[in-house]
């Protein structure tokens, strides 16, 4: 599918606590685009002819919207990049929607979003795409998607590959995210509850990873606390933490199982890409009776509570534009001073060891020809420059990915790429 690219320049700023679910001017209602999710009363989620097509009827309704093909999947999927609003703005949000194919609600509440954005007339929409600019990785696993399972036609976990990039997948998102620069990176998925301990209709987690710039950690979890969590309260959905079993009598954590700090997983790998990160989960399992009865009342309550959340995520992307550019900027300047430790393991709950602390990281690692030759197109996907040194590289830390530098090249860290050579001296 070839899609014109056309792009609306608005000229107003986000203030609304919570952006409604937006709606096209009254009389062009019955022409707007429908997903099959909806078509069917989520009966079934949207098919990938559905998708295609649910495009191309947003690309000829509006002028927001246009859609580029950022990579292909093993089997010939097309993995697509949709950008909502104009082009240069101050501000970049970036939602993943559905890294594992059999966690279909966040995709769904993705597509209805951009429809949703896309022909808005309110205030506050425009409000948000005047400083704001929306992407959206609609099916960062169409493989997967299509055949209903985690994992894509590799069996490969795509949230476990930020690192080492082996998929089409991680490399397209990698790509975006170092070419789009994105303040905010969200990433939609789905659980499996285990009641009573770990049983709300969402859960989410900022980036834990200790290499999060403080700034950046502490935008992150404002999302989570004041935008994200009322907003699906609002909604009447629960939430909470994700991987962390709580007693239901007493509220105390009793069992931890979420990844943790792992620089692997897309929520941390933002933050220690200097962006501002959240994962959100939506219960896949019935809550009631009813849905217990009728699948298509459990498919809609997730995908509302998706919404609900998103709600969130966009008043949050208004109100606090200047505090996240503050902190995303700060973050990516950071890494030019060249100061401060670098964490191998740990989290923002669980404090390093000595064994994982560099207190005094290198000047940077030297590469051999043989070793830069392995790795160099997973360091340009990654935004890490390097420079020509003998009959190999040299990879400084002082550069913006400075904290994730040592995680791809120090042979201490548990996911690096190659054991480069640190050099103590500049």
């Amino acid at each position: 599918m070839k899609l014109r690219i056309r792009t609306l320049v608005l000229t107003v700023t986000a203030a609304a606590l919570t952006v409604p679910l937006v709606t096209a001017p009254a009389e062009a209602a019955h022409t707007l685009p429908r997903t099959g999710f909806e078509t069917s009363d989520g009966a079934r989620w949207t098919s990938a002819p559905e998708e295609q097509e649910f495009f191309a009827a947003v690309d000829r309704g509006s002028d927001r919207v246009s859609v580029d093909r950022i990579g292909t999947t093993k089997q010939g999927r097309p993995l697509q990049l949709v950008r909502i609003g104009a082009r240069h703005t101050p501000n970049t949000v970036l939602l993943i929607c559905s890294q594992h194919g059999d966690e279909p609600s966040g995709r769904d509440a993705c597509l209805s979003r951009i429809r949703d954005l896309a022909y808005a007339r309110d205030s506050e929409t425009r409000h948000l795409l005047s400083r704001t600019r929306i992407l959206v990785v609609p099916t960062a696993n169409p493989d997967g998607r299509a055949a209903n399972t985690r994992a894509n036609s590799d069996g490969i976990d795509i949230n476990r590959d930020h690192i080492a990039l082996r998929t089409a997948e991680a490399r397209a998102m990698a790509a975006v995210i170092r070419d789009q620069r994105p303040d905010i990176i969200y990433d939609l998925h789905e659980y499996g509850a285990t009641p009573p301990y770990y049983d709300k209709d969402l859960f989410d987690l900022w980036p834990r990873n200790l290499n999060t710039d403080a700034r950046v950690h502490q935008e992150s979890q404002t999302l989570s606390d004041r935008y994200v969590r009322p907003a699906a309260h609002e909604g009447g959905f629960s939430t909470g933490t994700y991987g962390i079993w709580t007693d239901p009598v007493t509220g105390d954590p009793i069992k931890q199982t979420a990844g943790d700090g792992q620089e692997r997983i897309l929520r941390n790998a933002a933050g220690v890409k200097n962006a501002v990160g959240l994962l959100i989960e939506s219960r896949v399992d019935p809550m009631t009776d009813a849905e217990k009865a009728d699948s298509s009342l459990n498919n809609r309550r997730r995908v509302s509570s998706q919404l609900g959340a998103l709600g969130g995520l966009f008043s949050f992307a208004g109100q606090r534009r200047a505090r996240i550019e503050a902190a995303t900027t700060g973050a990516r300047l950071a890494g030019f001073k060249d100061r401060g430790p670098v964490y191998l393991g740990g989290a923002d709950n669980d404090p390093a060891t000595a064994e994982e602390t560099l207190t005094d990281p290198p000047c940077g690692y030297r590469l051999d020809a043989g070793q830069y030759a392995e790795v160099k197109d997973e360091l340009a996907l990654h935004g890490v420059a390097s420079r020509p040194a003998g009959d190999g590289v040299f990879v400084p830390l002082r550069q913006s990915r400075r904290q994730l530098i040592p995680l791809l090249l120090d042979s201490r860290a548990t996911y690096h790429l190659t054991s480069g050579q640190p050099v103590d001296s500049c």
